[in-house]
């Protein structure tokens, strides 16, 4: 089964996860580089210091108590703090990513090494520099990169003097940020992306309610849109998409509450965002999900205005896992907890380390399921399995398990592109490994590439093939 000589094939990491290099060359602190490596059962805690002195810990999306200030404790080792070094070590990744026939890159462009104090403390040229150092990287070996503008790493003094995207001064700083990195890569990145998940809000329980999470996101989903239209003034022929979370979900049971929760499940987790942003418009079930979570929104007559001009060019998005739901409570072991969020388990499947439950056959249901849906092009930013790696005395990796994942989840992806699906890139999560995002890990993989470190720090940061490095 052929793809056309465009199609592009790639892998994706992050700023946050791989640059290390945290307060370098002007770069400014953002929300992770104050997190500590959690556990395969446990995600991180945030690190903090209260008003009065003391020390305090949060979730990653929760917010600072009144008063108090990120902090950096001697007694607790952040693993972003190094992450792969990508920063320092990017040329010989990028040869190696290469090496593989990648076409295409993605990464996200860290807002803290561009605009390190916000708009008015002006831009890093250092930073400026390290991406455009990166992308002439990429090119020279053929690549067509698709970039990211945010993963949740805005600088920590946006959070400390605004309070966060509850504040619509957060649009305008994001804007800005977009406009500089449009205009400085036009000749470098045409395929961008503005927030990676920007559905994740919708999947993590915000300590400080759902009236300040769907607020972020409306402030999010309307900064995405005006960064869209940036774009297109800059460069018409700039395409910027929306990236949204996947979120595929079955019923337990064929039983018509089950099926019906099903879909309400999907409109709750996926539908809200990728709907607004693609047709412009917030759908008409949000007033029911408003209602459930008795949230009142500011949605203002130039926000409106604003979604409508900005739609999104493509839609992106991630999918590792499918989820089921039930009305039924009943069924004893069947609905312990799975992976996904709100999700029990699939008696049908078999699931990761992390209880991520693998289901490609759900690939290639979900991508039919998007683009009948949506009609535009689709481009499959994250899929990826993460897992504990042997290395062998000889130093080999022999990891057929994710092998046997990414070459069932190509083969769904090639059937739905023959069946009429309009998919133009595939990356996989990560193709390097790199610092978890939910639980801080450097011991989760997901790399055809192994990284020499630990949870502990213990590691030299060499590079080295694993078995899935030559198939790929």
């Amino acid at each position: 089964m052929s793809f056309p000589d465009k199609f592009l094939w790639g892998g994706s990491i992050s700023a946050a996860q791989c640059e290390g290099a945290w307060d370098e060359d002007g770069k400014s602190p953002v929300q992770v580089d104050f997190g500590d490596p959690g556990t395969t059962t446990n995600n991180r805690y945030i690190h903090y210091l209260n008003v009065d002195g003391t020390r305090g810990k949060m979730r990653q999306f929760d917010h600072l108590p009144e008063g108090a200030k990120y902090e950096i404790f001697d007694d607790i080792r952040s693993t972003n703090h190094v992450g792969i070094d990508f920063y320092h070590r990017y040329k010989e990744d990028i040869a190696l990513l290469a090496e593989m026939g990648f076409t295409t890159f993605n990464t996200t462009i860290s807002w803290a090494r561009i605009y390190p104090y916000g708009v008015e403390g002006g831009i890093n040229q250092a930073g400026v520099d390290f991406y455009r150092s990166l992308f002439e990287e990429c090119r020279k070996y053929g690549m067509d990169p698709v970039i990211t503008l945010y993963k949740y790493d805005e600088p920590v003094c946006l959070e400390e003097t605004y309070g966060a995207w509850a504040n619509r001064e957060m649009i305008h700083q994001f804007v800005e940020f977009a406009r500089v990195c449009f205009s400085e890569y036009k000749d470098l990145v045409n395929k961008w992306l503005t927030f990676n998940e920007i559905n994740i809000l919708l999947h993590f329980d915000v300590k400080e309610g759902k009236q300040v999470a769907y607020s972020e996101l409306h402030n999010q989903m309307v900064a995405a849109a005006k960064a869209v239209q940036v774009a297109h003034e800059i460069d018409p022929d700039i395409k910027v998409g929306t990236m949204v979370a996947g979120f595929c979900c079955y019923p337990y049971t064929c039983d018509p509450n089950d099926v019906l929760l099903s879909y309400k499940a999907f409109q709750n987790m996926f539908g809200y965002c990728a709907d607004t942003m693609i047709r412009g418009y917030y759908p008409s079930y949000a007033s029911r999900i408003w209602e459930e979570n008795n949230v009142v929104l500011d949605i203002t007559d130039e926000d409106k205005e604003d979604l409508m001009k900005g739609k999104a060019d493509f839609l992106a998005y991630s999918y590792y896992m499918s989820n089921v739901v039930t009305t039924h409570t009943n069924e004893g072991d069947a609905l312990k907890t799975a992976g996904g969020q709100g999700s029990i388990s699939n008696p049908y499947l078999k699931a990761s380390d992390w209880g991520w439950q693998i289901d490609p056959v759900g690939y290639e249901y979900f991508l039919h399921f998007l683009y009948d849906r949506y009609q535009i092009p689709l481009f499959d930013v994250e899929n990826g399995l993460g897992a504990y790696d042997k290395v062998e005395e000889d130093g080999s990796i022999h990891d057929d398990y994710r092998i046997n994942y990414f070459r069932e989840h190509i083969r769904s992806l090639m059937k739905a592109r023959k069946e009429g699906v309009n998919i133009f890139g595939y990356t996989t999560w990560a193709p390097i490994d790199l610092v978890s995002f939910t639980t801080g890990q450097m011991d989760k993989r997901y790399g055809f590439i192994y990284v020499d470190m630990n949870d502990k720090g213990e590691g030299d940061l060499h590079r080295s093939k694993k078995d899935s490095f030559y198939w790929y």
